[in-house]
């Protein structure tokens, strides 16, 4: 062959059927082409390898031996280029790779946890390496393939990501079960602002939040004496002491040693979402991967 820049896929094509067919009308049907078409396809294999391929004679056309040489390397090309056009058959049980995931402690206790497993159940060779939300980054972590999918909220999201909606989240009242405040199953506003508090803040350093912020609204406030980095402290805070805390209710809902009431002031709730790149759109495992998550396909 001359040069592989003048060779295409439809050449080697034309050359296999014209080699099974050993005529260039068989050849033409074969292909949904003219004669005529078939006959130029021909002349360009000749040109590409340097050599007349086939011989006509009174019952059609002959290989020479260069063809007979290149029938089996050509089929198995045409196989590979086949084999790479189908869609790989993705089976969970036999899957190995890793989902890099981008989770907030709330998100890594009210999804990525109940998630494991089934995840484990259904593909145990999968690894999920849970790193925290970098919502400065995460565009670039996409990107650079260091995140295949972050649960975040609609706010914090990038553009131009994938997206899907997991839940909407609400508000509630949590405290150890025996608590003096949790004897009614309702806790008045007065009651509510003078009772001591604990804040989850990422910083570590903030006493005010979301609720603070509905108090304001109506000229009323709470008294916070405890700010904590992590949602996953909480529940222990909680049951150790007389504090009591809003939080979102699916952190404290399967807990058993805590109430939850429901906050005597309006406090606006969240949703939250899964997001991810194009890159891993259209991946099998990793869209197998999501559907797990998101319930649409069962472990």
């Amino acid at each position: 062959m001359r040069d592989i820049k003048s060779l295409d896929i439809n050449l080697l094509k034309a050359f296999d059927a014209l080699f099974d067919e050993r005529s260039v009308t068989r050849a033409a049907d074969r292909l949904g082409l003219t004669q005529p078409a078939v006959s130029g396809v021909l002349g360009r294999l000749r040109d590409s390898f340097d050599d007349p391929l086939f011989i006509r004679t009174q019952r059609g056309i002959i290989p020479t031996a260069k063809a007979n040489e290149l029938a089996a390397p050509v089929r198995q090309i045409l196989a590979d280029v086949e084999t790479l056009l189908q869609p790989p058959v993705f089976d969970p049980a036999t899957a190995q790779f890793t989902m890099s995931l981008a989770a907030t402690d709330y998100a890594l206790q009210a999804v990525v946890l109940p998630f494991l497993p089934r995840l484990r159940a259904a593909s145990p060779g999968i690894r999920v390496s849970v790193r925290p939300v970098d919502n400065d980054n995460a565009q670039v972590q996409f990107e650079r393939g260091e995140l295949d999918l972050a649960l975040v909220t609609p706010e914090t999201a990038p553009q131009d990501l994938h997206a899907r909606r997991l839940f909407d989240e609400t508000y509630v009242c949590a405290l150890r079960r025996d608590h003096p405040a949790a004897r009614n199953g309702t806790i008045d506003l007065d009651r509510f602002c003078d009772l001591d508090h604990v804040l989850v803040s990422f910083s570590g350093q903030r006493f005010r939040g979301v609720t603070d912020d509905a108090l304001a609204a109506i000229g009323r406030k709470r008294r916070v004496v405890l700010s904590i980095t992590s949602f996953l402290a909480l529940p222990e805070v909680l049951k150790t002491t007389d504090l009591i805390a809003v939080v979102p209710s699916r952190l404290v809902s399967n807990d058993p040693t805590l109430t939850t009431i429901a906050p005597p002031v309006d406090i606006p709730g969240f949703s939250k979402i899964a997001i991810w790149h194009e890159r891993t759109h259209r991946d099998p495992g990793h869209q197998w991967f999501r559907a797990l998550l998101f319930g649409t396909v069962q472990a």
